[in-house]
C-alpha cells in the first residue's frame, strides 16, 4: 500500500514507520519537527520503500492538497501537540494542532477516499474505577485542553465515518515508553527517570506519587497502531491498548533508581490535570485485532535503559572528542 504517516518523525511515529517498511509498504512521512527529530528516521530512509520525508505542517492546506495527490491507501495520523502542561498554558496552539489540524487531514482523506487511523490518547478518560481497567465505553473527562482537543478530534473522525462512510478508527494507546522517546521535559516518565538516574540526579515525583500509569512498550504500541490500519473490523470503532497492569509513580521511581533516597516529592504544577489511576482494559483490541502486548514492564524498562545509556555514551564521547 501507499501510506502517509503524519508525525512520523516522532517517538511512536518512528516505530510505526519502521513496522510499515518491514511490511514492504511505500511510506511517506509528514512532520513539522516540533516534537519529532530528523535523526529518528535516519536508518529508515535507506529502505527502498521509504518514499519521502516532508517537513511541513498539517494545518498547511496547500501542502496537504499536493501531498494527497500521491493517492494514498491509508493515513496514520499521529501529528499533534502532546504536552499536557503546555496545553494548560497555551490551549489555542493545542486546539489548532490537534483538532483543526485533524480536520484538514480528514478533508483530504474524504476527498481521496483514504482510510484514517487517528491516534488519540488515554488522557481522555477520567480514571479507572474498575479493577478490570478502563474500557472504551467508560466516561471521558477532559481535565486538560490537550484531552479536550483530542476528544473533539475523535468526534470529528467518527463523524466522517457515519456521515461520509469514510473508513476511520480512533485508537487510544496508554502511557507509551521506550527507545527514541525524549528524556527531557516533554518526554515520558520512564525516559525522564532513567536519564536522571544515569546522570546521578534526583528523581522528582509530582504530588504524593500514588497516581498510577499503565505503561505500554513502544513496539507493542506501534504494532497496535499498524494493525488498526490493516483491519476493516475496527472501522468506526474506538479501541484501547495498554499493558493491562498499572504501577504507582512511587513504585516506578523505586524500580528504576533502586535507591529511594534519590526520590524527591515536589508540588505538581497543575494538579487539576492529574489522573489518579490509569489502567487499560484491552479486551476489545484482543477480540477485534488479535492484539495483545508482548513486552512486560521490567523487560521494556531494561531495553529503554540500554538505549538511553548508548545515547548517553555517544554524547559523552562526543563532548570529550573521543
Amino acid at each position: 500500500m501507499k501510506i502517509l504517516v503524519t508525525g512520523g518523525a516522532g517517538f511512536i511515529g518512528r516505530w510505526v514507520v519502521k513496522q510499515l517498511l518491514n511490511d514492504d509498504h511505500q511510506v511517506w512521512v509528514l512532520d513539522n519537527l516540533s516534537n519529532g527529530l530528523k535523526e529518528n528516521l535516519e536508518n529508515l530512509k535507506k529502505h527502498s520503500c521509504f518514499k519521502g520525508f516532508i517537513e511541513g505542517d498539517i494545518k498547511d492546506q496547500i501542502l496537504l492538497e499536493t501531498l494527497f495527490l500521491n493517492n494514498f491507501d491509508l493515513c496514520y495520523h499521529l501529528a499533534a501537540s502532546i504536552d499536557v502542561q503546555d496545553s494548560i498554558e497555551n490551549p489555542k496552539a493545542t486546539f489548532e494542532n490537534d483538532t483543526v489540524g485533524t480536520f484538514h487531514i480528514l478533508e483530504q482523506c474524504k476527498k481521496h477516499q483514504v482510510k484514517l487511523v487517528f491516534v488519540s490518547t488515554c488522557m481522555v478518560y477520567g480514571h479507572a474505577s474498575s479493577p478490570y481497567g478502563i474500557k472504551e465505553i467508560d466516561p471521558i473527562k477532559p481535565v486538560s485542553p490537550y484531552a479536550a482537543a483530542k476528544i473533539a478530534a475523535e468526534n470529528m473522525v467518527l463523524s466522517y465515518y457515519y456521515s461520509y462512510n469514510l473508513p476511520t478508527v480512533v485508537i487510544r494507546p496508554f502511557n507509551t515508553y521506550g527507545p527514541y522517546q525524549k528524556t527531557g521535559g516533554e518526554g515520558g516518565v520512564v525516559s525522564i527517570f532513567i536519564k536522571k538516574k544515569l546522570d546521578g540526579k534526583l528523581l522528582y515525583v509530582y504530588g504524593n506519587g500514588t497516581q498510577t500509569r499503565d505503561l505500554l512498550y513502544v513496539e507493542d504500541c506501534a504494532r497496535f497502531v499498524v494493525q488498526s490500519g490493516y483491519s476493516n473490523k475496527v472501522n468506526g470503532e474506538i479501541i484501547n491498548a495498554g499493558l493491562g497492569r498499572d504501577i504507582t509513580v512511587n513504585e516506578l521511581a523505586a524500580l528504576i533508581i533502586k535507591d529511594v533516597s534519590m526520590i524527591e516529592h515536589v508540588q505538581h504544577p497543575h494538579p487539576q490535570s492529574e489522573i489518579p489511576k490509569l489502567l487499560c482494559n484491552y479486551d476489545k483490541a484482543k477480540r477485534l485485532l488479535g492484539w495483545e502486548p508482548k513486552v512486560n514492564m521490567e523487560e521494556g524498562i531494561k531495553r529503554t535503559e540500554k538505549w538511553i545509556k548508548s545515547k548517553h555514551l555517544q554524547i559523552t564521547r562526543g563532548s570529550t572528542g573521543g
